[in-house]
């Protein structure tokens, strides 16, 4: 049975618990939708939905499976609702995506902000031209075309780049981790 979470206790509850996991939320719709207007809406849908089924939270399990499965219930509404907008996302997909964000979440004492501290960390030490490709690839949600022409490369070059670059981010965060 659900533990009960309705009133002011309840409130300050769901604002620690969302303060801790928004940019887990944020950083899992953006693995899922490419449009940074969809993962806002669907972020603040996920965040109302979850609100008014407070009740229905157990707080004996953890928040982070919780709000992603309100969050990719949504995502499969929003994709059934728009016919393009965001990549194709099975349930398996979805799943795939959680279990590896709930392994993330099991590292003791590693809060996700942490992780994301190192990969900042990890990024600086990158060479200048995969640093270039990935921020503009992924901070800045450039499509390869685009960056090829910022950078005056080729798009096979640029993919070869960005690929190389998040195998050395990858290495770098699991050098890291087993650092810490």
């Amino acid at each position: 049975m659900p533990a009960r979470t309705t009133g002011r206790g309840g409130h300050d509850v769901f604002e620690i618990l969302v303060r801790e996991h928004a940019d887990m939320l944020t950083a899992y719709l953006r693995s899922i939708l490419w449009d940074t207007n969809a993962v806002d809406d669907v972020f603040q849908e996920t965040m109302l939905v979850a609100w008014r089924r407070l009740d229905d939270y157990d707080r004996q399990r953890p928040f982070g499976p919780w709000l992603r499965g309100i969050a990719a219930r949504l995502v499969l509404q929003h994709r059934r609702k728009a016919a393009r907008g965001g990549l194709s996302c099975a349930p398996e997909v979805l799943a795939a995506l959680d279990a590896r964000f709930e392994t993330m979440t099991q590292m003791p004492g590693d809060s996700f902000r942490n992780r994301v501290d190192r990969l900042l960390e990890c990024l600086k030490k990158l060479p200048e031209k995969l640093r270039t490709v990935i921020e503009l690839t992924y901070a800045r949600e450039i499509m390869l075309r685009q960056v090829a022409l910022a950078v005056g490369s080729s798009e096979e070059a640029v993919k070869k780049r960005v690929q190389r670059g998040r195998q050395l981010l990858a290495d770098c965060l699991q050098s890291s981790e087993s650092h810490v």
